[in-house]
């Protein structure tokens, strides 16, 4: 027994496990009655699956809190009860900490722009493994959906500019994760995204997310709604 390899992860996971769970206790999952804690389980197993270490599997389990549980504060408790590296993931994985959260295409623009420049291996691999499981998820569900055009009702911003973001973190995640098995996560997220494309109904999501991966500004917002802060 002596000879088998130190366990990847220990109780530290455990307790971020359940800091979630509390921390995300009032939450579920978009348009459904499923526990949001479910998303984090989801989002660590693929960072665990590609090569991620125990720090990004922790970060996985609690990349959400800081926006939507205590902003900075959020990040003070995870970096004094998980460490600096984790807190640092987390924080990268956060696109804004103002609030009111400042208009989504230039919040959503200087993201990918930070993915593609500056991001850190692990939140890279959270942030595809967050995207994945959430483009799986939309893929399900407007499938699932008979009326479409109240499935995408449920988001911040309409088809065309969500096609957009994904396109553009897709372009960013391929780049930069192509010498690591996140490169499989990237490749994934691709096959989910097509696929809700071609879906009857998704063509401004389809011209979107071929606009995002050519590297294109983000396309206008339609005026559904008042604005794109979420």
């Amino acid at each position: 027994m002596s000879d088998l390899p130190s366990p990847l992860l220990t109780h530290r996971f455990t307790e971020a496990v359940d800091f979630a769970r509390v921390a995300h206790c009032a939450q579920v999952r978009k348009g459904t009655r499923i526990p949001y804690l479910s998303h984090l389980l989801a989002v660590a197993s693929l960072v665990i699956e590609h090569d991620g270490d125990e720090d990004a599997a922790v970060a996985a389990v609690l990349h959400d809190a800081p926006e939507d549980q205590g902003g900075y504060a959020m990040v003070g408790q995870i970096r004094a009860r998980f460490g600096d590296t984790v807190a640092r993931i987390v924080e990268e994985c956060t696109d804004t900490f103002e609030d009111p959260k400042p208009d989504w295409a230039p919040r959503k623009t200087r993201y990918v722009e930070h993915l593609m420049d500056e991001a850190s291996l692990g939140a890279r691999l959270v942030c595809a493994a967050d995207k994945l499981h959430n483009a799986r998820a939309i893929l399900h569900d407007v499938r699932a959906s008979e009326d479409r055009a109240a499935f995408w009702a449920r988001f911040s911003a309409s088809p065309e500019p969500i096609g957009w973001y994904y396109g553009r973190v897709e372009l960013a995640l391929r780049v930069r994760l192509a010498n690591h098995d996140g490169r499989q996560i990237a490749m994934e997220l691709a096959f989910a995204l097509d696929a809700t494309a071609a879906i009857p109904g998704c063509d401004a999501f389809g011209r979107g997310l071929a606009l995002g991966r050519d590297g294109g500004e983000c396309p206008p917002r339609d005026g559904r709604r008042g604005g794109l802060t979420s």
